[in-house]
């Protein structure tokens, strides 16, 4: 169970979605974000992850319904107590770095209208400089590809073989039925996979071009080298985990060598931030090659608050 929740001070009957916020040390975007999906009239649910920049208390006085776990329990397991908490029939799993134009949460709804087949459907991804964010496949999805080379961005609603994490509306029963995220992933590829068992049990994943969300990418929390190679070992370790749960080549040894290497050279030329880099992708890797489990990493239990 969660360590603490207070008020629900942002319930708006009617509107059918419940925003699912996982925060961890981001008190610095919080307030845009949750501005952002008031205004377009979600309830709003945050779940922190033991932040210490005051990030729980600081989404209680901006009017979220707060969810304080005890540890840092990682992205997809947040959102899993987030998920059975809510009462809602749509979710909103939104980032904290990421903000909702306005009406973007209203055409979310009205696709989701057209498209009874959807169980998942997620905004145009816009980044600080403009750019349309838009991953063509996913290492789980390899059908649905452009050709090798050419990079084809949808210019209307389209059904697609992935949808990024930032922002995702979803049925929450076909979330639920499903397990929500994987609970054996810390972080990465949680959203990938989700995709995949989505598209598996024969629901669509689709892309509403009309609705906008600016997203700052990496901006969740404050940067650091610790954070770095804790992202890089997570990267790694996942991606194995995930090759190996859908029957795929493992890439963990040429991962672990590849890297180290890399590493290697990155620290005799003094860069110290690409030997975190290379470092902490070589130690994800090489930890999946010895069996450590990614959750008792982060001093997790498979029992805990983000497990059934």
């Amino acid at each position: 169970m969660p360590a603490g929740v207070s008020g629900l001070k942002d319930e708006r009957p009617g509107r059918g979605v419940e925003a699912i916020v996982v925060s961890f040390d981001s008190a610095r975007v919080l307030p845009a974000c949750l501005a952002a999906l008031h205004r377009e009239g979600a309830a709003v649910t945050v779940v922190d992850n033991a932040s210490t920049d005051g990030s729980a208390v600081l989404a209680d006085k901006l009017g979220a319904r707060v969810i304080r776990n005890a540890l840092n329990e990682g992205y997809g397991r947040a959102n899993n107590v987030g998920a059975r908490a809510a009462t809602h029939p749509f979710l909103l799993v939104c980032n904290p770095d990421a903000v909702l134009d306005e009406g973007a949460l209203a055409l979310l709804l009205a696709a989701a209208e057209r498209y009874p087949d959807a169980a998942v459907l997620a905004p145009r991804i816009v980044e600080p400089d403009g750019r349309f964010f838009f991953q063509f496949r996913s290492l789980l999805s390899p059908y649905l590809a452009n050709p090798p080379g050419v990079r084809r961005f949808p210019e209307g609603d389209c059904c697609v073989p992935f949808l990024s994490g930032a922002v995702l509306l979803i049925r929450r029963d076909i979330f639920l039925t499903l397990g929500g995220f994987d609970d054996n992933i810390f972080l990465f590829f949680e959203d990938d996979d989700l995709c995949r068992r989505v598209i598996d049990a024969g629901h669509s994943l689709v892309h509403v071009h009309a609705a906008i969300a600016r997203h700052q990418r990496g901006g969740s929390s404050a940067p650091s080298l610790r954070g770095l190679f804790t992202a890089r070992w997570h990267i790694a370790w996942s991606r194995a985990y995930v090759s190996r749960k859908y029957g795929l080549k493992s890439p963990a040894l040429g991962m672990a060598v590849i890297n180290g290497f890399k590493a290697l050279g990155s620290a005799l030329i003094l860069n110290r931030r690409l030997a975190v880099r290379y470092g902490g992708s070589a130690l994800g890797a090489f930890a999946w090659l010895r069996g450590r489990d990614a959750l008792a990493r982060q001093g997790l239990s498979h029992n805990g608050p983000g497990s059934a």
